[in-house]
């Protein structure tokens, strides 16, 4: 089979929730010869589930993947059951987070790419898949690995620090986690602004931070849930 013959014959699933970008891809990818099937984003409706459901119906072999899809959150998940499913999964992404990168890869992705990267690199990376070369180094891939590996380590250790907090401190937590100042906590909890201070200081001793502004980062950082109002 030539390489136009191979192109027009493999099929390539967009998921991409940037119009803009999605329509570069298309273009690009459309020229190329390759089949181009566009996975629709809803905005208001419609589940991770479903994306995947749409995925597979198209039946491609690879699939360009936007790791942010808005309000569907991240797409993260939809790797491993692709991959499982014999679908080259390219990841295309804004995220600049090496730990994200090295998880994908780890979730059976077989490449990462960066959105600020020439969409040259991508059409190139897709033309190597269709070739059956590789497209990710052993170097490349045990750098991203071991960043996730360290990042999930830290947050496993975070998540720890933060099971020490008692239910009040993790109620007072969440207050400063959704911008409330100390007095607005007093005057929440019904309690002194001396008694609300001591629990901050309580807070950041416990979780190995100086400033509440860390306390709320490490809280972000680990995706921490606050308990229920």
């Amino acid at each position: 089979m030539t390489s136009a013959a191979a192109r027009h014959a493999t099929r390539i699933a967009l998921v991409e929730d940037h119009t803009l970008f999605a329509d570069s891809l298309d273009m690009v990818f459309t020229l190329e010869g390759y089949d181009v099937r566009r996975v629709a984003i809803p905005e208001d409706s419609g589940s991770m589930a479903s994306i995947l459901s749409a995925i597979l119906a198209a039946r491609p072999r690879i699939v360009l993947l936007d790791l942010d899809l808005g309000r569907l959150g991240d797409a993260t998940r939809l790797i491993g059951p692709l991959a499982r499913g014999g679908v080259n999964v390219v990841v295309v992404t804004a995220s600049p987070d090496k730990g994200r990168w090295g998880e994908c890869l780890r979730l059976g992705a077989r490449k990462v790419l960066s959105k600020s990267r020439p969409l040259s690199d991508i059409l190139s990376t897709v033309r190597r898949l269709v070739q059956g070369l590789p497209v990710t180094d052993v170097a490349e891939r045990e750098e991203l690995l071991r960043v996730w590996h360290e990042e999930r380590s830290d947050k496993q250790l975070a998540r720890q620090r933060l099971d020490r907090l008692t239910q009040r401190e993790r109620e007072v937590l969440a207050m400063l986690v959704r911008g409330k100042a100390v007095r607005d906590i007093a005057a929440d909890k019904v309690v002194s602004e001396a008694t609300v201070r001591t629990q901050v200081k309580s807070i950041l001793a416990k979780l190995e931070v100086s400033s509440q502004l860390a306390a709320v980062g490490l809280a972000h950082h680990v995706g921490w849930v606050p308990p229920p109002r």
